[in-house]
């Protein structure tokens, strides 16, 4: 049966979905929106012929070569284009939605639909899935599926802070990488903190000069000390095109964090006499994890101006819709000593030292306002800015909820009660460096270990919102701070698989979610991810993951 007829089947019912009980269906993460299996399989020849259909700049097309590579490596064919016969066909159906696509494979063959290259994109990450990684080549097949698929949310995001510690750019793309075989649209990169500075401003030279380095490489954390050890590191503005031309070739968008006015000391330490409350006194890039008091002055014109001069720089970098500028965790205790801050606060007429930071952002948002619209961006900000007048700031200004308690995180209800966007980013337990085992082998970090799969896994979105307010949901996004995580290996280690858990509940409806469902999933994957050179954490992939010898002997 082709695929319109197998579709119109499956679209007219509710969504289907796998379940614990299902173990001859195929093991897709996320799991898709609707599934149907039936009996047989397509064996795989040693040449596969693959048909494109034609679309502005050839992008589909563009997008069947990357994959290519993965397919011939997983199956041992030979993939190659042919107008007739083909195995593999990608057709276009102007109906189905931006990132949503259909996907058959029966006896004909391989049959690909979708309206957008993203589409296509998605639709050959779940056909990769499909690939049979630990059989013989010369039995390779596939089995006979129908899937219609698109994901719950728009914004399906993870961020990764660069601030604390800095990775580099190949590993930058390979958390790209993860993200995309996960169909993770928003990488968030926060580029700026009190203990470094990671993007070159040209404008200002010494925000790499003198903040990106520091003299720790680990940071002190209450009785823990830092040590003495020279670090550095940041990004080029052509290491950033490059960052950002790979992003667009996996359908991500990336959202740049400068953390202004607070999580600043690293800046204050490169041009005290413009950002820094006292600029008599000295300033060095901080060696410590916590909440700096080492702020901007935001009531210093000079120090507005710098800020939107590394706007205007950063604007052409990151052609994409959306910026951020933090807004947490910004202490005031600097501002209430500052002649020039309380003058300004009277000048606003509030005594509320917050809204100086809003007033500060104010002027931001005036300034970006003014440029040309393909220039302008969408604001974000940490929710901590609901704590101050958000008359001054724009109306469509989105905040990310990280603290506040259920339901749906308070902030983030609030947030939408005042018409404001907001993307759901909780610490506990979307904070994907916290510990995510009470194993005694476990690298310290930040946690106690409840974080683990489970607990990521089972949270759930959304959870009591009112039906008025569910617009104003943009999406989901993990978080990853990097305060003791010095090496890429160890990134990579508390990411996966709770990045996976992540990802299905950004794409997958909530009624077909099941944990235990996910975890055998995520286990027939442990060969895909071992082929893509992905560490992770091993007590995961093992029945009793709280059993230590049980992994030693994995």
């Amino acid at each position: 049966m082709r695929l319109h007829s197998r579709l119109a089947a499956i679209a007219a019912t509710a969504a289907i979905c796998l379940n614990a009980a299902a173990q001859d269906t195929p093991a897709i993460i996320p799991l898709p929106a609707k599934i149907e299996t039936s009996d047989g399989t397509l064996k795989l020849p040693q040449t596969i012929g693959y048909s494109v259909a034609a679309y502005p700049g050839d992008s589909i097309a563009t997008v069947m070569q990357r994959f290519i590579p993965d397919f011939e490596k997983a199956t041992g064919s030979k993939f190659t284009e042919s107008d007739t016969g083909a195995m593999l066909t990608l057709s276009i159906d102007p109906a189905i939605g931006a990132e949503a696509y259909r996907l058959e494979v029966d006896s004909d063959g391989i049959t690909i639909e979708a309206s957008r290259p993203a589409g296509f994109f998605y639709a050959l990450q779940t056909l990769r899935q499909l690939m049979p990684y630990e059989v013989s080549r010369s039995s390779a097949s596939l089995p006979f599926v129908t899937i219609v698929d698109k994901p719950r949310f728009g914004w399906r995001g993870f961020m990764l802070d660069e601030g604390r510690h800095f990775f580099g750019k190949d590993e930058v793309k390979k958390v790209l990488d993860m993200m995309a075989a996960h169909k993770m649209n928003r990488f968030h990169w926060h580029l700026t903190e009190d203990q470094g500075w990671r993007i070159e401003i040209k404008q200002y030279p010494l925000l790499t000069q003198v903040g990106a380095k520091r003299k720790s490489k680990s940071l002190g954390w209450a009785q823990l000390e830092p040590d003495t050890l020279d670090y550095d590191g940041f990004y080029t503005q052509d290491d950033i095109r490059e960052i950002v031309a790979y992003a667009k070739d996996r359908f991500i968008e990336i959202v740049p964090e400068i953390d202004i006015p607070g999580h600043t000391q690293a800046a204050v330490a490169s041009y005290p006499e413009i950002l820094a409350c006292d600029p008599e006194k000295p300033h060095e890039v901080w060696r410590y994890q916590g909440v700096s008091t080492d702020v901007m002055n935001v009531s210093n014109p000079a120090a507005v101006k710098m800020s939107t001069d590394i706007i205007d720089e950063l604007i052409p970098l990151f052609p994409f819709p959306y910026l951020h500028l933090g807004g947490d965790e910004c202490p005031t205790d600097k501002w209430e000593q500052n002649s020039q801050c309380r003058a300004q606060l009277d000048s606003i007429g509030s005594d509320n030292f917050r809204d100086l930071q809003l007033n500060f952002y104010r002027q931001i948002a005036a300034h970006i306002a003014a440029k040309p619209k393909s220039e302008q961006r969408h604001l974000i900000f940490w929710n901590e800015v609901l704590h101050g007048n958000t008359d001054m700031l724009p109306s469509d200004i989105t905040i990310m909820a990280w603290i506040g308690k259920q339901p749906a995180e308070k902030a983030a209800m609030e947030a939408a009660r005042r018409g404001m966007n907001a993307i759901l980013t909780p610490q506990i337990p979307y904070y994907i460096n916290r510990r995510q085992s009470k194993l005694a082998t476990e690298p310290v970090s930040q946690g106690a270990g409840t974080e683990n799969l489970e607990a990521v896994y089972n949270y759930v979105p959304m959870n009591g919102v009112p039906a008025e307010l569910a617009d104003k949901y943009m999406g989901i996004q993990a978080n990853f701070w990097s305060e003791y995580v010095i090496t890429p290996e160890f990134l990579e280690y508390l990411m996966m698989p709770r990045l996976s858990a992540v990802a299905e509940a950004a794409w997958t409806p909530q009624e077909c979610r099941d944990y235990t469902d996910f975890r055998n999933r995520i286990r027939t994957l442990k060969p895909m991810l071992d082929a893509a050179g992905w560490n992770y954490a091993p007590h995961e992939f093992v029945n009793d993951p709280d059993n230590q010898s049980a992994i030693d002997a994995d």
